[in-house]
């Protein structure tokens, strides 16, 4: 395994080793001694997540508040997404970095996004399956977004504007601005 810590504190690329051979492939998709090592990071997950979306779909931007938030360590099981972290911690050196990368059943990469990031992709493939790790339950009531078309954040989620399929909720967020975070 590979870590590439991004531009934002504590979020990290991962790039599996993958072995593979005229049977198929093998890869350890988590192994926390190695992602621990890797990261300098204690990562405890204790919930699996898995979507479904089809081209166009953009789910985000998402994040759990105090004392709820969530750290995730997100892949494409299938297909390819666009992923999407934005550093929403006012005491980070990188409060309102933006990283993008784009995670694919080919690359097998995945995104750990930290707690205090909100968390968003785009499908780009006629669809996808998004499988994420968490290390704290889903609580709605301390549900928060950021608005994910906000100018200043200026993210390009290649999907142009008459292809976007957005929930109705994902429309009405903030910008990071003006959030309540």
């Amino acid at each position: 395994m590979e870590a590439i810590q991004t531009k934002i504190d504590g979020c990290w690329l991962i790039k599996p080793k993958v072995y593979e051979d005229p049977r198929g492939y093998f890869y350890e998709s988590f192994q926390k001694e190695r992602f621990e090592q890797a990261t300098q990071l204690s990562f405890n997950p204790i919930q699996d997540n898995e979507t479904y979306s089809t081209y166009g779909v953009i789910r985000g931007l998402h994040f759990q508040k105090e004392p709820f938030a969530q750290a995730k360590l997100v892949r494409a099981l299938r297909g390819t997404i666009l992923d999407v972290a934005v550093d929403l911690r006012k005491d980070s050196r990188t409060y309102g970095a933006v990283v993008t990368f784009e995670l694919s059943q080919k690359n097998k990469e995945q995104l750990f996004v930290p707690k205090g990031c909100a968390h968003g992709y785009a499908v780009l493939s006629s669809d996808a399956v998004v499988f994420y790790k968490t290390d704290a339950y889903y609580h709605p009531e301390f549900e928060g977004g950021i608005l994910y078309n906000d100018p200043e954040l200026n993210i390009d989620w290649r999907i142009t504007e008459k292809d976007q399929i957005l929930s109705e909720k994902d429309t009405l967020w903030r910008d990071l601005k003006n959030s309540f975070l």
